[in-house]
């Protein structure tokens, strides 16, 4: 961490505008929830390649960006400090009951997340999911820390907050703004280790692009989503075990089999090509399917649909196919499925329609 850089910044900050944003009159008012990541990371000089996630709070993030003010009212809260490689579902139980408490709010015109970019896909998938209102929900973060050279937070912040307050992102589902592109929840995946330009929503394409928080709005999702969700968190305290299993050649059906003899309550595998596995393992998933574990197939390849009965007979071996979702999306929706059935039949319904 590295003192006199934020330093640097509150002083900056003090000189566009008053000790914290201030509040404007007649702005929409946008909650900013702070969780870590590398958009809260210090490293020790401004060409660090290491950092520590999260050690930033939200009000230095704010202040950090004066503009702010010129968009929305726009407060902090703490949730996590924790890089998103720790997310975890006591972490998402929590953000995703307090988005719903300040959407409640009417005063309220949006919530933006800072996050680390690890796990955002699938925090802000999450959040599409149980999210109740559709009032915007956006989430960043960014590849660069804090302290670094040509950081990339300020402006995803900034953009964040303008499209967390802009009338036009209402209804299009949980939002991830990064590098000037707004990507859908359900279809953003990250795809390169380091690069600022990491996240693509690949075939189905952004939701809109913004620019210095100017926003260009090009779809909305046809998943179902927010508001329109049946699957909720009110009074959920935990979330069941769901492990993910990578397929390669020559893969041991025992890696599945001690899947289910430790604890997961669901499986996703992720397979090769169209979500398929070797014939041992296709063997195992069947019996982890027939003994009440329901078990999805999805890629390894992170695109492209897996419908059933294509190259395996699904009806056969009991097992769900994952649609359009990648196996870490898939994992998110099965876990929040399994809080209301264990039909395979039901379950791959929330498939064809999330």
């Amino acid at each position: 961490m590295n003192p006199s850089r934020f330093a640097a910044l509150l002083v900056a900050a003090a000189i566009v505008a008053p000790a914290s944003v201030a509040l404007a009159q007649g702005k929409p008012k946008v909650v900013i929830l702070a969780t870590g990541g590398t958009i809260a990371g210090a490293a020790k000089s401004q060409t660090d390649a290491g950092y520590k996630s999260g050690a930033v709070g939200v009000d230095i993030l704010i202040e950090a960006v004066p503009q702010l003010k010129d968009i929305a009212t726009v407060t902090g809260e703490q949730i996590a400090s924790i890089g998103s490689q720790d997310m975890n579902d006591a972490v998402w139980l929590k953000l995703g009951k307090r988005v719903n408490e300040l959407l409640a709010q009417a005063d309220i015109a949006g919530v933006a997340i800072t996050h680390g970019t690890d796990t955002m896909e699938e925090t802000s998938y999450f959040l599409d999911l149980v999210t109740k209102s559709d009032k915007p929900v956006v989430l960043t973060g960014s590849m660069r820390p804090s302290t670094a050279m040509s950081a990339d937070g300020p402006l995803n912040i900034y953009n964040a907050v303008a499209i967390a307050a802009d009338p036009g992102a209402r209804g299009r589902g949980v939002l991830v703004a990064v590098d000037d592109d707004i990507h859908s929840a359900h279809d953003v995946v990250k795809l390169h280790t380091t690069d600022v330009n990491t996240f693509s929503s690949g075939e189905a394409g952004l939701i809109g692009a913004s620019l210095f928080g100017k926003n260009t709005w090009f779809r909305k999702p046809e998943n179902v989503h927010t508001k329109n969700s049946e699957l909720r968190i009110d009074g959920v305290d935990a979330l069941p075990r769901v492990d993910i299993i990578y397929a390669h050649a020559n893969m041991s059906p025992d890696i599945i089999t001690s899947a289910v003899t430790n604890g997961a309550k669901g499986l996703v595998i992720a397979g090769v090509g169209d979500g398929n596995m070797t014939a041992p393992a296709l063997e195992a998933a069947k019996a982890a399917a027939a003994s009440g574990v329901p078990v999805v197939r999805s890629s390894r390849t992170n695109s492209g649909i897996i419908r059933r009965n294509i190259e395996v007979s699904d009806d056969d071996l009991g097992t769900i196919t994952s649609m359009e979702l990648n196996p870490t999306k898939a994992r998110v929706l099965l876990q929040l499925a399994l809080l209301k059935t264990k039909d395979p039949k039901v379950i791959q319904s929330y498939f064809d329609r999330y």
